[in-house]
């Protein structure tokens, strides 16, 4: 598992955390029961705070992306389908809402807009 904190992003260094482990769990670089480095190892490693790391694993652990063991330690979580679709369906609406920035702001329209999605799906 890889992460890396952006001091100069202005995202929170636990958000930071939390966003990048997500992701490597919703792409599948980390799968199901596979361990996480402890909360302290992992603070250690990036040089940060063991309470901004557990404030990471603990939203993790509230979404059901994680599961802890205790005197074990954290763990990925079965991936529930459900969950996951969520996810994608707020990432796709994410998409679609800058989509219609960008569009609005070329002058696109709808059609125009469908017209490029059918072109793409075809492609």
């Amino acid at each position: 598992m890889t992460v890396f904190i952006d001091n100069k992003s202005g995202v929170p260094i636990y958000d930071q955390i939390y966003t990048q482990i997500k992701g490597q769990i919703i792409s599948g670089a980390l799968l199901e029961n596979d361990p996480l480095p402890s909360i302290r190892n992992l603070a250690k490693d990036l040089r940060i705070s063991v309470v901004t790391t557990k404030r990471a694993y603990d939203e993790l652990e509230r979404e059901g992306f994680i599961y802890t063991v205790p005197a074990k330690g954290c763990f990925v979580a079965p991936k529930n389908t459900e969950l996951l679709r969520e996810e994608h369906l707020k990432q796709i609406e994410a998409h679609l809402t800058e989509i219609r920035q960008l569009a609005a702001a070329c002058g696109l329209s709808r059609a125009e807009i469908i017209s490029m999605f059918d072109y793409l799906e075809n492609d």
